[in-house]
């Protein structure tokens, strides 16, 4: 599975890179939807969460569907230029035609793209409709609000979420926005340069972790649930960093609209990102007991290979080849000192992993 762009035919004028302070605000309201995809933020959701109005709140948990899962396509830019103020994203938003605005919304409300029957029959025809919303309905009470409310008076649920997203940029995107905005620009600037001087294919590799590149750097390969292949060039592209989409990589690719990556700024970026073989590698090297018991051993102080193998009564070489193991997932960090190599457990890696998976070996 996973999420393919085609490069081969992209040129340098298919290519924009820039902010969107829609789409930045849509990442906000994303975690604010998804609290627990976005550890990190906690303390930042917690404090936004006691300030805000409870009307303003109400709202935001009535509208999540069009940002939860999947991130609605009426919240990235549409056309060009970038680096347009929230207030022109809005305006543009709000003028644009019924068909358009009805066909990307129904998309965000039931969450899935390919089960959403065509726009013009979700206006013209009640059956179409009707069942649209018992789709919505299905996948749960709040979509299927929604869906209702948009079949019954679009532009209404227009009006509305406008109402509601400038609301937003009152209480606390335009302060988040100021404070962001230097960074993203930074971030921006960077990309621009960096496709310059190494090409389009390595620098979109280098936005995640699970990129691959192949065909000689005509393809480039997200790890992602959905299965797509992208063609870029004539169709553009829009690269738009984030201060807080990661973890995520955002791809959207609804046809008649340009294709939209939405990464994290590599200054906000993890440390340390894994690939799905490197996070399966720590897991299963804790899998084994005897291993897990080691780890317990390797807690405090450093601690030489030989005198392991005392206190675990177990051959040297049989614990050097457990140590190898753990050092291969990262799990622990060797030092030498004179003729000695000392190993300890690499704790903020296990952090990282979870604090019950450290809180076991610790215990």
């Amino acid at each position: 599975m996973g999420i393919t762009f085609n490069v081969q035919r992209a040129q340098p004028a298919d290519v924009h890179v820039g902010r969107s302070p829609l789409a930045e605000l849509m990442s906000l309201l994303h975690i604010m939807a998804e609290p627990d995809h976005h550890p990190e933020a906690q303390r930042w959701t917690r404090r936004l969460g006691t300030a805000l109005a409870p009307s303003l709140a109400h709202e935001m948990s009535a509208l999540s569907p069009l940002w939860a899962r999947l991130r609605c396509r009426l919240l990235f830019p549409l056309e060009l230029p970038l680096d347009q103020s929230v207030e022109d994203e809005l305006r543009h938003l709000e003028k644009l035609p019924l068909e358009e605005f009805v066909g990307l919304c129904s998309q965000g409300v039931l969450g899935f793209r390919e089960a959403v029957p065509p726009a013009s029959s979700l206006l013209t025809d009640p059956e179409a409709a009707k069942r649209y919303v018992e789709q919505c309905e299905r996948r749960s009470f709040r979509r299927g609000e929604l869906a209702h409310d948009l079949v019954a008076s679009p532009e209404g649920l227009r009006d509305r979420l406008l109402c509601f997203l400038d609301s937003c940029a009152e209480a606390f995107f335009a302060s988040e926005w100021r404070t962001v905005r230097d960074r993203l620009e930074s971030a921006a600037a960077r990309v621009r340069a960096d496709i310059r001087r190494r090409g389009l294919a390595e620098v979109l590799a280098g936005l995640s972790p699970t990129a691959v590149v192949s065909r000689g750097g005509s393809r480039v390969r997200y790890d992602k649930l959905a299965v797509a292949e992208i063609e870029i060039g004539p169709r553009p592209l829009f690269l738009l960093p984030s201060v807080h989409v990661w973890p995520h990589l955002t791809v959207k690719d609804e046809e008649c609209h340009p294709v939209v990556l939405q990464f994290a700024a590599q200054e906000n970026r993890s440390p340390e990102q894994l690939t799905q073989a490197e996070l399966r590698a720590r897991m299963s090297a804790l899998a084994s007991l005897g291993r897990m018991e080691l780890c317990r051993h390797l807690l405090g102080e450093p601690i030489t290979t030989s005198e392991l193998a005392q206190r675990l009564g177990l051959a040297d070489t049989q614990v050097s080849r457990t140590l190898r193991q753990l050092r291969d997932a990262g799990l622990i960090e060797s030092e030498r000192e004179g003729k000695y190599v000392y190993h300890r457990l690499a704790t903020s890696t296990l952090l990282r992993l979870g604090q019950d998976v450290l809180a076991t070996i610790m215990r």
